[in-house]
Formats: C-alpha cells, sequence, structure tokens
C-alpha cells in the first residue's frame, strides 16, 4: 500500500531538478502570454532559451560544469562552477549569451521576411533589443560582467585580452542596434 508512494516520492527525488525546470518554462510563457499573448509569448521563451543557451554552451566548452538553464517571467540564468573562472573566461561566458541570442533574433527576422509574418519580424526585433539591453554595463546583467572582466584584465595585466573584450563588446552592441534598426517596422496607428 505504501510502495508506490514510496516509489513516487523517490522519482521525484531523483528527477524532481528536471520537472522543475521543466515547469518554469511554462510558468515563463505563461508570465509573458498574459502581457502579449501565447504565439508572442512562445517565440520570446524560444529567444531567451538561446540566450540562455549561449552562455551554457560556452561555459561547457570552457570545462565550468554549467547547469541547464532556469527560465523564469523576466528572469533566466545558467549557474556553473566559478573555482577555475578567469575573468578572460568570464567576459567570455558573458559575450556568448547576447551573441548567439543575436543569431537567434536575427534568424527569426530573417525567416519574418522571407515569410511576410509580422509576429516573427517583432520576435526579431525584440530579439535585437532584449540582447542589447542586457548588454548594459550595469549588476547582473550580461553587460555588468563583461565591464568587471575587462576592468580586472586591464588592471591585472592581460591588457591585449581586455582589448579583445571591448572589440567584442562594442562590435556586438553596434551589430544588435543594426539589426534593431534594420527589422523596424513603423506602427502607424495614430
Amino acid at each position: 500500500m505504501l510502495g508506490p508512494i514510496a516509489v513516487a516520492v523517490g522519482a521525484m527525488a531523483k528527477y524532481g531538478f528536471a520537472v522543475a525546470k521543466f515547469a518554469g518554462i511554462f510558468v515563463a510563457v505563461g508570465g509573458y502570454a498574459l502581457l502579449w499573448g501565447w504565439r508572442f509569448a512562445i517565440g520570446l521563451v524560444v529567444l531567451v532559451f538561446v540566450h540562455e543557451m549561449g552562455h551554457y554552451i560556452e561555459a561547457r566548452r570552457l570545462g565550468l560544469n554549467p547547469n541547464w538553464p532556469v527560465l523564469l517571467p523576466f528572469f533566466a540564468f545558467v549557474a556553473f562552477r566559478r573555482e577555475n573562472l578567469t575573468p578572460w573566461a568570464h567576459a567570455r561566458v558573458a559575450l556568448a549569451g547576447p551573441y548567439l541570442g543575436a543569431v537567434g533574433a536575427a534568424c527569426f527576422w530573417a525567416i519574418g521576411e522571407a515569410t511576410n509574418s509580422q509576429l516573427l519580424q517583432a520576435l526579431g526585433y525584440f530579439g535585437f533589443l532584449l540582447n542589447l539591453f542586457n548588454l548594459i554595463p550595469i549588476g547582473f546583467l550580461d553587460g555588468g560582467q563583461t565591464l568587471r572582466s575587462f576592468e580586472y584584465l586591464r588592471r591585472g595585466g592581460g591588457q591585449s585580452k581586455a582589448y579583445i573584450v571591448a572589440a567584442l563588446y562594442a562590435g556586438l552592441a553596434l551589430a544588435l542596434v543594426a539589426g534593431m534598426i534594420a527589422s523596424h517596422v513603423p506602427q502607424h496607428r495614430l
């Protein structure tokens, strides 16, 4: 009689993390759907997931043992081990998300242009905007992480790497602005 309950509790203990992360995707879609509708919400969650996978892939490539991305409304992250994290590696992980996010936004926009889908065009524009916003050099945003790494490298003897980080950051920001300008669809509602 208690056997099925024990099995259920054991399964939840063993696989609960996967259920929680998978449920986070539904919560994120639901949160965004309340604001913009379910179709836009699904596209936005895909864009955020692509962005977070950029961090995940680079952290994994650097041997930082990252966890799968956690997605919640207005908040997403990839956790990884920081014991072997140098400022150079931290800058690369921080910039990898917006770089892959920009590629995802460009794909949405290109498909939207090819199929004349205003939804995909809007998602492409919003993806460029979202990744550009994430480059603001404050706090926990990717831009803040990049600026902190840049400062450590510049002061700590890694000036050539600091300038590479600065060039990657500036080039990405300019590319995102160019993507926003190219994908902008004027609204004539008034």
